[in-house]
């Protein structure tokens, strides 16, 4: 056999084993699992972020509780539009065994305490710097709340804005019995 022949032989195998390298990355990423998107009765993706005064918050240490996780921004106009009826139903629930955490994506401290002191806010804002809480709990459109009821479980997830009546109800279902 000519050399011609041999280098046409090595190539042509070289160009298979690349098509089927390729048809197998191809095969295997159309095919492999998707991310699984939260839903009703998933255990909470635990957390932990730090508020406005430096306070860690862990959503395994609310254990025990309700929460009420809103995911929210500066610039959202339902966001500001639900915030001062959140407070209103956190003055109500807080001593109930219900909590809010209400967590900023990625915006600047400066912007969010800005934010709270304008509406006077009492429960307590995080910031998800990262926007790995966004992420673990597919969030995409602002407002978006998710109740955690007291044993981590997911009971509702509401994207858009809420009313003062809505916020009670949720809050009341989420309180511990």
């Amino acid at each position: 056999m000519d050399k011609k022949k041999k280098r046409l032989i090595t190539r042509t195998i070289i160009l298979a084993l690349l098509v089927v390298a390729i048809a197998y990355v191809v095969y295997s990423t159309a095919t492999k699992d998707k991310t699984s998107v939260l839903q009703v009765g998933d255990q909470a993706p635990n957390f932990s972020l730090i508020d406005l005064e430096g306070n860690k918050h862990v959503l395994s240490d609310y254990e025990g509780q309700g929460v009420f996780l809103n995911f929210w921004g500066t610039w959202c106009k339902p966001c500001e539009k639900e915030m001062p009826y959140m407070n209103n139903q956190y003055a109500q629930y807080k001593d109930q065994g219900v909590e809010i955490l209400a967590i900023n994506i990625a915006q600047s401290d400066f912007e969010v305490q800005k934010f709270v002191d304008q509406y006077g806010l009492d429960f307590p804002v995080v910031i998800d710097k990262t926007k790995g809480v966004r992420n673990a709990y597919n969030i995409i459109g602002l407002p978006a709340t998710i109740l955690v009821s007291p044993e981590g479980k997911v009971t509702k997830i509401v994207t858009g804005e809420l009313t003062e009546q809505q916020i009670g109800a949720m809050m009341e279902s989420i309180k511990p019995q």
